[in-house]
């Protein structure tokens, strides 16, 4: 197991409303950890392989029948792979937790200390006794993955970002994880910041209650990830309630939501070194920072594996020669007129395997149907890239390229 990381959280606050700084830590995805100890084959053998692709999810009081579940399920992409978490705390006084920052949810969650599974026992786990400003909520949930699922509780307390608080703020306890999974994760819970049809019955989501408490100077956040790593830049940080300007260069393009519930967004196709037999009439695609790769329908993600040259592995993922990658060739999403181009060194995610370096394809196969049609996912390797911005104000989504440091 990796050691523990702790997160500083710098903030700047403001008596009537703030502007807080989240920093983000990166880690080892579990299957990179799963690779290296040599586990991976055996993990996904024992595993339906849909683990690590997708989760439904539901709440609901005890002895209410569930008519609202396929309109309310959930879904998080490559779950198990989400990379960046920072910090959060519960409660009075404060207990603190890494959690994902996931715009591909709408649901906060925590180990509760009652649970039982070894995962839990690894984790920060949440102790109600112990807080003066808890109240029960009374429901339950269940969260459910292909290999298995968490249960749990539900409650309210006083919940803290940064020097932010927000009151009486609607969270799950969990109180059973199965599986190794989460035995794994290096984050104790999510807290997702999709709209609140995603998270309809679990109750108001963390930035909606945020809004109602008037606690931010504008109703929106941003995020700045990073592969790279520098002295003078985070891993990575969420800003909420503004935009850091000097984290990225150029225009800003916005892009207006389709749909309310993923951040949802038109986009106008897909390009291979700059043909674009992919995605040629448009499609539909979700911003999703809990979603380490870019996923999209399985056959024009196989087209896209062809094209750049990467060919499948016994373990479900896709390796190209690293020898290659500066004559492979770029990949570009046309969102809202704009270009949005990946070289090879950008779509590809390089791994040390003991001493030999693998280079993985960036791109996965998921089929997510959907009534205007099947839907692409932006994870973490096209956010890398590009500064995105979450406006809940004019419900659209900003992009514009992100300041990294050079290389050192």
């Amino acid at each position: 197991m990796l050691k523990c990381l702790v997160l500083v959280l710098l903030t700047s606050i403001w008596a009537s409303s703030a502007l807080v700084r989240v920093p983000l830590r990166r880690v080892r995805s579990i299957r990179t950890q799963l690779r290296a100890r040599g586990l991976l084959n055996d993990f996904l053998r024992d595993h339906r392989p849909d683990m690590f692709n997708r989760r439904y999810s539901q709440c609901y009081p005890p002895g209410t029948p569930s008519l609202r579940l396929g309109r309310s399920a959930e879904k998080i992409y490559n779950f198990m792979d989400a990379q960046y978490y920072g910090q959060i705390s519960l409660g009075t006084p404060e207990q603190n937790f890494s959690v994902v920052f996931d715009t591909g949810s709408a649901d906060l969650w925590v180990p509760s200390t009652y649970c039982v599974s070894q995962a839990c026992a690894l984790h920060q786990r949440f102790r109600a006794f112990d807080s003066t400003s808890f109240h029960h909520d009374g429901r339950t949930f269940g969260i459910h993955y292909g290999s298995g699922h968490l249960l749990g509780v539900m409650a309210r307390d006083t919940l803290k970002v940064g020097g932010l608080t927000a009151l009486n703020q609607e969270f799950g306890e969990s109180v059973y994880e199965p599986g190794s999974a989460f035995v794994m994760a290096k984050f104790d819970g999510v807290l997702g910041m999709g709209y609140p049809p995603l998270a309809d019955i679990l109750g108001n989501p963390v930035f909606d209650n945020m809004l109602a408490q008037k606690t931010l100077e504008q109703p929106l956040f941003s995020f700045y990830l990073s592969r790279r790593t520098s002295s003078g830049y985070p891993e990575g940080e969420l800003l909420l309630g503004g935009i850091d300007e000097e984290k990225y260069t150029g225009p800003i393009n916005w892009l207006p939501v389709t749909t309310k519930g993923y951040w949802q967004i038109q986009m106008d196709s897909v390009a291979v070194q700059g043909v674009s037999a992919i995605c040629a009439n448009g499609c539909q695609a979700i911003v999703d920072t809990g979603t380490s790769l870019i996923a999209g329908p399985t056959n024009d993600i196989l087209k896209i594996q062809q094209l750049i040259g990467a060919t499948p592995t016994t373990f479900g993922e896709f390796i190209i020669d690293c020898v290659r990658l500066s004559s492979l060739p770029h990949v570009t999403f046309v969102l809202g007129g704009t270009d949005y181009t990946l070289s090879a060194e950008q779509y590809v995610r390089k791994e040390m395997l003991g001493d030999r370096e693998l280079c993985f394809s960036g791109f996965q196969a998921v089929d997510m149907v959907t009534a205007e049609g099947p839907l692409w996912i932006l994870g973490d390797v096209f956010l890398t890239e590009y500064y995105s911005i979450f406006d809940r104000g004019q419900d659209r989504v900003g992009f514009a390229t992100a300041k990294h440091p050079t290389k050192e």
